[in-house]
């Protein structure tokens, strides 16, 4: 047993070992989009499929020997697609279609070997009850199920706090491809072991004396169906936290690791499902979910409720996937039928909700799925009027959740969505307690404005929102010399607000990785047509256009690409730093927005300008009660000492920043979430 449960444990730690350092790798050539670990979920969730149908045919097909000598050929065949890396050459080429992108440069990556780590699991529960003739529902391979989830959830809690924070990226890929090699010499012995079983029959005329029932189709699609609730949900919760909060390796571990807590306890032993308790749990979940979706929280409600949510969610769908498991015999069909409603959740998130939907829908439908399947399986246990209420029930929260789903959308002019975002264009007309200008504009991304506009032909050319004059941004703006044209670079155009303070000859260069925020900005709004300036667009993520290009020589340099509430970490880092820096005037100015509700960037901003020997200035504007022309930003401007000596009179209301003691400044290879929520 001790053989089977070491490669068993080895390989499930790799398995999700790999998930964040690879998508972490890959993160910053992809915009920093919270939607590149979906797409990195459907893509080990399609290996994770096609490991458990390779398993299965193995299972059906040959005898242990045979299996044997096809999987450890295989086996070391992988090994020389070590040690997994990135292909650089896909950094920046994949606007178009990223998601295809992310899968390509995934497959070429890990495919080999993450598929051969996801066959592990099933085959050495196959192989261990061929060994040792164990069978029955109740048998002890189902519990080596249990050890690899519990080998999964350790492998994900140690990356943030082991991993992350002390080795970096390239070191982390080095160390799992050494541990990738000890895995295969692991599963090498015990298909040694196995092969001296002397057989030439398939492994299940060992598994019992008594023919099996084959599942029947309902069974098969039941399993199915509990198995994408849980994956759409993950996935959707997922994206609730990376989203709103920074989509950073943190914020994927967190519910990753709960969604593996409930296979351990429920595969592990049933008693942990306490059907009764949890069924009762349930509805108060879908209650406390209510507030996630339809309110703003603070980030440790947030988390805590989507984190405790997500756990009665799991183990209801786990919890009831184990109490129909079925015999030894029928183990990787079990297994096969899990993987393809993991992979269809996955998909339906990952690939075509974005395809087919302009807002965030998934979540309610994987609630109201999750909701129908639990009618489904009290239904033949409940008498006629328990079933009159359940159906009754389920109607009215499915009529909450698209009242909830509609409402994030109603009354909007135009809703758009793909790969980067969702995005809102809201008119708020004028009215006794709205603006007094007039009706604004807004381009909102969930609850974060990215820019407004008064439609007022007084009005529509001043800057608003974060922008106004008296805003880090105003004020060093307008602090610019005025006898030259300017050139200035903005990274994230949002509305387009910063091209009204440009002049005739000015040239602004604005850096967008989102087309449809392009589109947005011209059709919906006047900032950019209303310029005097020549206003030269930039399709693609900042910071890698920025890398390519010649030294633009800017004046002034505006960091300002929003993701929902987050900031792309790859955009705060040294590497990114020097590369801004190098497209500044000798005296040129860099402006960083770090508004956010939930991070202190300020020890970032300033631990990145001290390294440079930059003054790091913050300015937090705090509008007053009725001034609708601001709204609260804050902005910290990176200037060379010698500019910094000679401040004008706007500027010296800047707060000096400076990192605290012992504060580690992001690399692309390191950055720390957890040292900088509020």
């Amino acid at each position: 047993m001790l053989l089977f449960a070491t490669t068993v444990f080895l390989s499930a730690f790799l398995l999700f070992q790999i998930q964040p350092i690879i998508a972490k790798m890959i993160l910053p050539w992809f915009g920093g989009s919270s939607s590149v670990w979906s797409v990195c979920m459907v893509f080990f969730q399609a290996e994770l499929l096609l490991g458990y149908a390779y398993v299965h045919w193995l299972h059906e097909k040959l005898s242990a020997q045979r299996q044997v000598i096809v999987h450890l050929g295989l086996l070391a065949l992988s090994i020389l697609m070590l040690p997994v890396a990135a292909d650089p050459s896909w950094k920046g080429d994949a606007l178009a279609n990223p998601s295809w992108a992310v899968f390509v440069v995934l497959a070429f990556a890990v495919g080999a070997p993450y598929l051969m780590l996801s066959t592990t699991g099933p085959l050495m529960q196959a192989w261990y009850a061929h060994a040792f003739h164990s069978t029955g529902a109740d048998a002890k391979p189902y519990r080596l199920y249990a050890l690899s989830n519990l080998a999964s959830m350790i492998a994900l809690l140690s990356y943030p706090v082991i991993i992350e924070p002390f080795f970096a990226v390239g070191l982390q890929a080095q160390g799992w491809s050494a541990g990738y090699v000890l895995f295969a010499l692991a599963a090498m012995a015990t298909g040694v072991k196995v092969y001296r079983k002397k057989s030439n029959n398939p492994v299940q005329a060992h598994d019992t004396q008594t023919p099996q029932a084959r599942p029947s189709v309902r069974e098969c699609l039941l399993w199915i169906g509990l198995a994408a609730s849980a994956s759409i949900l993950l996935l959707t919760m997922t994206r609730q936290l990376t989203n709103d909060v920074a989509p950073v390796p943190f914020l994927w571990v967190l519910p990753l690791s709960i969604y593996l807590l409930s296979f351990i306890l429920c595969f592990d032993a049933p008693r942990y499902y306490v059907r009764s308790a949890f069924l009762v749990a349930l509805p108060l979940s879908f209650i406390a979910l209510d507030f996630v979706m339809s309110r703003s929280l603070s980030v440790p409600v947030m988390i805590g409720l989507i984190a405790i949510t997500l756990f009665v969610f799991c183990m209801v769908c786990h919890g009831e996937l184990v109490r129909r498991k079925p015999s030894v015999r029928h183990l990787t069909l079990f297994y096969l039928m899990m993987s393809i409603g993991g992979a269809l959740g996955g998909t339906f998130v990952g690939l075509i909700a974005p395809l087919i939907f302009t807002a965030y829908f998934e979540m309610p439908i994987g609630l109201f799925m999750c909701a129908g399947l639990v009618c489904v399986v009290l239904w033949n246990s409940t008498a006629t009027a328990g079933r009159i209420i359940l159906m009754l029930a389920l109607l009215g929260y499915g009529w909450r959740l698209a009242d909830i789903s509609l409402d994030d959308i109603k009354g909007s002019r135009v809703v758009v969505r793909n790969f980067y975002s969702q995005l809102r264009i809201e008119d708020t007309p004028q009215t006794a307690a709205g603006p007094q200008h007039g009706t604004l504009r807004k381009m909102v991304h969930g609850g974060i404005v990215h820019g407004e506009q008064y439609l007022d032909q007084k009005l529509r050319r001043t800057p608003t929102a974060y922008y106004c004059h008296r805003s880090g941004i105003g004020l060093a703006i307008d602090s610019l010399a005025q006898t030259a044209p300017l050139k200035i670079g903005v990274v994230g155009l949002g509305a387009g607000t910063l091209a009204t303070y440009s002049r005739a000859g000015d040239e602004m260069r604005i850096y967008e990785i989102n087309e449809q925020v392009l589109d947005l900005a011209r059709s919906e709004f006047t900032y950019l047509s209303d310029s005097p300036a020549k206003i030269i667009p930039v399709l693609g993520d900042g910071r890698l256009m920025l890398e390519r290009e010649a030294p633009q020589k800017f004046d002034l340099l505006a960091m300002d690409a929003f993701s929902g509430d987050s900031i792309p970490a790859h955009l705060l880092t040294l590497e990114a730093m020097k590369t801004y820096f190098e497209h500044l005037k000798p005296g040129g100015i860099l402006a960083v927005h770090i508004t956010n509700h939930y991070l202190d960037l300020e020890p970032v901003v300033s631990a990145a300008a001290k390294h440079f020997g930059r003054i790091a200035l913050a300015f937090d504007l705090q509008p007053k009660e009725k001034e609708e022309l601001c709204r609260h930003s804050v902005w910290v401007l990176l200037l060379p000492p010698e500019r910094a000596a000679n401040l004008p009179e706007a500027l010296k209301a800047g707060k000096l920043l400076t990192p605290p003691a012992n504060f580690k400044a992001w690399t692309d290879s390191f950055s720390n979430l957890l040292g900088i929520l509020k």
